[in-house]
């Protein structure tokens, strides 16, 4: 019988979601007390504890400062089926504090319930390494999906390169925007304030389901994306506002700055935002008041909806329910009429 890993002894460092909520350098203090005072104000859930015995491990879908992400079986975990497959984040820090923030952290998670943000299943703490048990997205990470079914992609057929089928559609495009801004609309609700809002961020399941998820793997897999500070913090300074860069101000507002610049990676089918710019160019055209180029395929009023994202005040910009109803209403045109706006 195979040792299951999650019984094994692991070098890894903890590096939770408090890296979207609860960071010195990132978050305010005025937006973290927010948080804490409206998740307060709420009954909370009973955080789910799960069996380790009931984990079986089946692959390694990912690895990140913090450790690794596993594709597993969980059993036991619903009423409806004896077994389901699950990703599995597993961490490692034995200190007591780190196991408070464990435990603080997976209670916010378990209270953010929606049809868009990636669900969070419960924890195994008996033991360590300590795990996060989350749904899983067959389709992984939405700017390798977009890239994959993007015009440029390609695939290897007997070992030959060739067009690979399934390049996105206005209308796809639209559902996958509109569905990531339902999910923002339900963060900002909350007091949320996510601050690294990408494609990267977002995962993608069956039928085309777009959720809002940070495994924490990002910061590796897509290092290029960040830009080092100090020597450890990195800040995905291409997705953010002037304020942010200049004065690490996070709020729902430079989220929906963010969330500009994920509708300008959906319409280029994953490039990187400013990619023919180095990280010091990219702060000094931002902070300028320069912004990204209207992609080709992209329709007029959708380089709009970027543009009221990317004001430069931040009370200025559009608002995230503002900018639902207006993708949710272009999804919903003929497919005629998007084609021309193109």
């Amino acid at each position: 019988m195979q040792k299951n890993p999650l019984y094994g002894h692991f070098e890894w460092e903890f590096d939770i979601i408090k890296d979207l909520v609860f960071a010195e350098l990132w978050q305010t203090q005025t937006c973290r007390v927010t948080l804490l005072r409206s998740l307060q104000c709420q009954r909370l859930r009973d955080v789910q504890h799960i069996k380790r015995r009931d984990i079986v491990l089946k692959r390694e879908l990912g690895e990140g400062a913090f450790g690794k992400v596993f594709l597993a079986e969980c059993y036991n975990l619903s009423p409806t089926k004896d077994k389901m497959l699950v990703a599995v984040k597993a961490l490692k820090d034995p200190t007591l504090a780190a196991r408070k923030d464990f435990q603080r952290e997976a209670e916010l998670l378990t209270n953010l319930q929606h049809e868009h943000i990636v669900k969070f299943y419960g924890v195994c703490g008996d033991g360590d390494p300590l795990i996060m048990v989350f749904e899983y997205m067959k389709h992984g990470d939405l700017n390798k999906f977009l890239r994959a079914h993007g015009p440029d992609a390609m695939i290897l057929v007997d070992g030959q390169p060739r067009q690979a089928k399934g390049e996105l559609g206005l209308s796809q495009m639209l559902h996958i925007a509109s569905q990531i801004a339902s999910g923002m609309v339900y963060l900002a609700s909350q007091h949320f304030v996510h601050r690294d809002l990408a494609t990267r961020n977002c995962l993608v399941g069956a039928n085309l389901l777009v959720k809002i998820g940070d495994f924490g793997m990002s910061r590796d897999v897509y290092s290029t994306d960040y830009y080092r500070v100090g020597g450890h913090t990195m800040l995905p300074i291409r997705w953010m506002p002037p304020e942010s860069i200049m004065y690490r101000k996070f709020t729902t507002e430079s989220d929906v700055w963010s969330f500009g610049v994920i509708l300008w990676e959906i319409f280029t089918y994953g490039k990187q935002p400013w990619f023919q710019l180095s990280n010091t160019e990219v702060i000094e055209c931002i902070t300028q008041g320069r912004v990204l180029e209207r992609p080709r395929v992209c329709p007029k009023e959708v380089y709009d909806v970027m543009l009221g994202c990317w004001q430069r005040e931040p009370q200025q910009r559009l608002n995230i329910k503002e900018i639902y109803k207006i993708l949710h209403a272009l999804g919903k045109a003929t497919p005629i009429y998007l084609d021309i706006l193109g």
